[in-house]
């Protein structure tokens, strides 16, 4: 290093601190000398893992420990920002020149000084503060933010450098009506004193806390501080087993737990939140529940104020599950696509109609509202699904028994509509491979003369073989196939089959649907062509059946 040049300064404590080098953020785990080389470095542990070289060994020597074994750096302290206090960001953000406002003797023109002052007082009227990546490290000179910023209700602070609950402590201590706080993206170490903290959140209502490598024993402990607390948001942490809410977060009423690896078992204990409205499962692996104070058909007293639930991007797969929720005596509203449930046709619009008419009281599947003639619909299909395995078991007490388990709602449906009769029952067949074929017309839109051809295939069969039989047929290899199709239930529109491993069920193809079938030889052979006819035809163009022939006719070498 050269004489003039200078070490820039490491904070004190830098140990423990956050920094970010070109916007990815790490938490300083050592300061020091690592021989062979000379001068300062700083160990530092990355956010994002493969950020990193190492876990803190270098040359035989541990210098400090990561949780990832490449999730560690050595970087020289002028290539890491330690950040800067809240009101420098606010400032920067919103464009006043503190200097300007706080300085007496600055050389400046009344009407400069003047528009400065005037900028400075207009941050007292934010209600919104967002400083979402602007390396907040803390709240700076004591008392400033009330003076600054008084009646900030919304504070984003996701991806800072804050580095514990202290720190955000003393920034909230100064915003009296603080109602809602992002801090996304940030790793915070635990508070001295949560309960002495209360006072700093006494309005917090929404607190939104994604991807921090937060516990849910951490969030307990944490708890204390959020007395009003309504709404917590902790999607992509590192939540698994549901402790019970002992004497916190009573006031919750949304809780978003999705993307964390959740104990299915311990959910029961979530319960214990007796004003929770809206429960946010999606991608946690859910695939059972089960309220042992409730039988079949009946209310569990669990969960007694939940209406919205939200369990898309699962691994539910027994129908047993739905009815379970069945027992809920106040859900409204339910999400549950992409699990692997199905009905015995396959179809997942089927699988909708068994969850409406085995929820009695949903309003909403999906966010889509379920309409009166909707639910009269799926109740009266279900009855008819069902209504020969109905038909069997009545007189006949441990099969009506069984049945009623299944079907904890099919003898409310009878009551409501009358019993199905016999001639009217839905057959229910085995899922076989005649069960599921589809009339599919294929129309050649590169010859107007071919004649349009039918053929009944499987509606498990992959894209890639129904090209393999035309390419047989059409005498061009399946890869220069492109594939759409058009359905009488969508007037004037053309879909594109653009996946070759996907089967015609997933493509909804159903009964009497045209694909339209264009080989791409024949449209790069036109690219190629369409110039060259151009250019014959300022000199001796031959004929245009001619030309048409020998371009549709002649096979691809």
């Amino acid at each position: 290093m050269a004489a003039d040049q200078t070490e820039p300064e490491v904070p004190e404590n830098a140990v423990g601190r956050r920094v970010s080098c070109n916007g990815e953020r790490a938490t300083v785990r050592f300061v020091g000398v690592v021989p062979p080389t000379a001068g300062l470095w700083l160990g530092v542990e990355w956010d994002e893992p493969t950020r990193g070289k190492h876990d803190g060994c270098h040359e035989g020597v541990q210098y400090f420990t990561c949780r990832h074994p490449k999730g560690g750096s050595f970087l020289r302290p002028a290539k890491a920002s330690f950040g800067s206090d809240y009101l420098t960001a606010v400032r920067r953000v919103y464009h006043v020149d503190a200097e300007a406002v706080l300085s007496e003797e600055i050389s400046i023109s009344s009407k400069t000084l003047e528009w400065a002052a005037i900028k400075e007082r207009s941050l007292e009227s934010l209600q919104t503060v967002l400083l979402q990546g602007c390396e907040v490290n803390g709240p700076g000179a004591d008392g400033e933010i009330q003076k600054t910023t008084p009646n900030v209700t919304l504070l984003d602070l996701s991806a800072s450098l804050l580095c514990c609950w202290d720190d955000m402590v003393a920034i909230s201590h100064q915003l009296e009506h603080l109602e809602a706080l992002q801090l996304s993206f940030n790793r915070l170490r635990l508070p001295s004193d949560p309960v002495a903290h209360c006072q700093a959140f006494c309005n917090l209502k929404v607190l939104t806390l994604i991807s921090c490598e937060l516990t849910w024993t951490q969030i307990l402990q944490c708890a204390p501080m959020w007395p009003q607390l309504e709404e917590l948001i902790l999607e992509d942490n590192n939540i698994k087993e549901l402790q019970r809410p002992e004497g916190v977060l009573q006031k919750l009423k949304c809780l978003n737990l999705s993307k964390n690896p959740v104990d299915q078992d311990s959910l029961i204990n979530m319960a214990s939140l007796l004003r929770l409205e809206q429960l946010n499962m999606a991608e946690t692996g859910f695939s059972h529940i089960k309220f042992h104070d409730a039988a079949a058909g009946g209310q569990t007293a669990m969960f007694a104020s939940l209406k919205n639930l939200n369990l898309d991007r699962n691994n539910i797969t027994e129908w047993r599950v739905i009815d379970e929720l069945a027992k809920l005596s106040a859900l409204v509203q339910l999400c549950c696509r992409g699990n692997p449930l199905a009905s015995s046709d396959r179809n997942p619009q089927t699988a909708n109609q068994i969850i409406i008419a085995k929820l009695g009281r949903l309003e909403v599947l999906n966010n889509c509202k379920i309409h009166s003639q909707e639910r009269r619909g799926a109740e009266c299909d279900y009855l008819k699904m069902f209504g020969e395995e109905w038909l069997q078991a009545r007189g006949q007490s441990q099969l009506i028994e069984q049945f009623t388990c299944q079907h904890p709602r099919y003898m409310s449906l009878v009551d409501k509509y009358g019993a199905p009769e016999e001639g009217e029952v839905k057959k229910r067949q085995p899922f076989a491979l005649k069960n599921q074929l589809l009339k599919i017309t294929f129309i050649f839109a590169d010859d107007s003369d071919r004649r349009p051809v039918e053929k009944k295939l499987p509606a498990s069969m992959e894209v890639q073989k129904v090209k393999g039989l035309l390419s047989r047929l059409m005498k061009v290899p399946s890869a220069d196939l492109r594939l759409s199709y058009t359905s009488a239930k969508v007037a004037d529109r053309e879909f594109d089959m653009d996946s070759d491993l996907k089967t015609l069920l997933f493509y909804a193809i159903d009964n009497g649907d045209h694909v339209l079938l264009e080989s791409q030889v024949t449209r790069r052979r036109a690219a190629v062509m369409l110039p060259w006819l151009h250019v014959r035809s300022l000199t001796a163009p031959p004929a245009a059946e001619q030309l048409f022939a020998f371009f549709f006719a002649t096979p691809p070498s």
